[in-house]
């Protein structure tokens, strides 16, 4: 995209942490903004900080493991302000148990907001950006926990990497640009995000980071700005919040996993006497 001025941009997970800091930065370069959260009352208070500044904004309540809800949210959207452009499938949750503490609900929880939850915003909004043929733009937030892919949160975030690679691949040669983001260590209130666990999820795991806010990490306003910029450049893959001095340590991770998967490709070779049809 050329120029953000005067579009539109939906941004999920955004009444605090990273969503809050790119719904502010998409306002600032000059954008109509939905906030949407779970918490309605945090998404009102975003959207008032937006309007404060001068920029239109909306709020709506959105629950985007349900996809009528996010349905909805979508339609809000364009009756507010007519055409979306840009597309933030940002809200997530995070448990940090082993297999040996978590349940299939719980599984379900997480695979539901953070890998659901993308997939709902693709098809609630991509189709209708297509149909209107201006230039737009998804960005789905992944993790730097995608490079290992462990846990039940690191799993979840292999696949939005999968899902964003996927669907970078097939709008190749549509009006719709595509990002995969993925934070490092970013100060939010995903630790705490159980508060928001609906019902159908069955009861609380137990968190081994317990139910408090946590501040570590860098503050989510350069998140904020690195989306903007992407969202600009067209860059598919788009690393954010990495504390300075963390990322030799990050880098380390990938090629071991890579080289480890390559050298155990050979042990699942089949001889071509064996009769096997190529």
């Amino acid at each position: 995209m050329d120029t953000l001025e005067g579009r539109t941009a939906v941004v999920t997970g955004s009444g605090s942490g990273i969503g809050r800091a790119i719904a502010r930065e998409l306002a600032g370069a000059g954008m109509n903004v939905v906030v949407a959260d779970i918490d309605e009352r945090a998404a009102q208070a975003v959207a008032a900080e937006i309007a404060g500044g001068g920029k239109r904004s909306l709020a709506v309540k959105v629950d985007v493991a349900d996809f009528d809800s996010v349905t909805a949210a979508a339609d809000a959207a364009f009756a507010e302000f007519g055409n979306v452009h840009v597309v933030c499938n940002n809200a997530g949750v995070l448990l940090f148990n082993k297999m040996t503490e978590l349940t299939l609900d719980d599984w379900r929880w997480v695979h539901g907001v953070n890998v659901w939850g993308v997939l709902h915003g693709i098809y609630a909004f991509m189709p209708r950006m297509l149909e209107h043929g201006e230039p737009a733009h998804i960005v789905n937030t992944s993790s730097i926990a995608a490079l290992s892919g462990q846990g039940v949160y690191g799993s979840s975030k292999i696949e939005v990497l999968a899902i964003t690679e996927t669907l970078a691949d097939d709008l190749a040669d549509t009006n719709i640009g595509v990002s995969c983001l993925f934070p490092g260590m970013v100060s939010t209130r995903i630790v705490t995000a159980q508060r928001n666990r609906t019902d159908e999820f069955g009861p609380r795991a137990r968190d081994v980071m317990g139910f408090q806010d946590s501040d570590f990490g860098c503050d989510p306003v350069y998140v904020g700005r690195r989306v903007k910029e992407a969202i600009l450049a067209d860059e598919l893959y788009v690393f954010a919040g990495i504390p300075e001095g963390n990322e030799a340590r990050l880098k380390e991770g990938p090629p071991v996993r890579a080289t480890t998967l390559v050298d155990a490709i050979d042990a699942g070779v089949v001889p071509n006497e064996s009769g096997l049809v190529v």
